[in-house]
């Protein structure tokens, strides 16, 4: 049995949607976050040096010892390759393959660094502090967000966009797991104001995954997600 160690309004999410795209049998720990520093607990850790979500186990190998996998990457290969069969992968040596791939490793290689930023920033911009400090820090959390990470998040959201032009989904005209994984960012962005009004194909990419029976029934078993809003 796979257990999922699910942390509210993270990552995980997609990996429940995954399990269910795939209809492979899953059990949920469920982990809140910190309420003031909105950080995983320190439970995580006796399931992960980091104490990060998300992070599977498996118990599979019967052996005495669960695998366990973190990083949503490497839980996305894990499972396609021990349960998969086939499923939503492309076949090895074609083009879709490629643009899988790269997809999957451009969620969090390069798209999700700049929103991590932004939020670090406006947690900054927002967090108490004495009177006299909050000009300064404001004025300095305005320029890096007006004159990097606004403009670095625009330049992404404009190449998803114009890839999306290309083919329904990312790795192409089938659905697949690079589209679970690309889900978080452009959750993320939309969630967070950053998406815009001019990117209308990203717009229904959230509204096509967001109505698949799967990844409802992921939310329906995980909770609360406030990044679908």
């Amino acid at each position: 049995m796979i257990t999922v160690h699910h942390l509210a309004n993270s990552r995980s999410q997609r990996v429940l949607w995954l399990l269910e795209e795939l209809d492979i049998p899953y059990e949920i720990k469920r982990y809140e976050r910190d309420p003031e520093t909105m950080l995983a607990p320190e439970a995580l850790r006796r399931v992960h040096p980091l104490g990060k979500s998300p992070v599977i186990t498996d118990d599979a190998d019967g052996a005495a010892a669960l695998t366990t996998i973190a990083e949503s990457g490497a839980i996305i290969d894990y499972l396609l390759e021990r349960y998969g069969n086939g499923r939503l992968i492309p076949p090895p040596g074609t083009p879709e393959r490629r643009r899988y791939t790269y997809w999957l490793h451009y969620a969090e290689g390069s798209a999700m660094p700049p929103l991590v930023m932004k939020l670090v920033f406006d947690r900054i911009e927002s967090s108490p502090m004495p009177f006299f400090a909050k000009p300064i820090a404001r004025g300095i959390v305005d320029a890096v967000k007006k004159s990097f990470l606004l403009p670095e998040i625009g330049r992404h959201l404009d190449f998803v966009e114009g890839e999306l032009r290309q083919s329904r989904w990312f790795a192409g005209e089938d659905f697949s797991a690079a589209d679970v994984q690309m889900s978080f960012p452009l959750e993320a962005a939309a969630w967070r104001g950053t998406l815009g009004d001019m990117r209308p194909r990203i717009v229904d990419f959230l509204a096509r995954i967001h109505a698949r029976p799967a990844y409802r029934r992921a939310l329906e078993r995980g909770g609360a997600y406030d990044l679908v809003g």
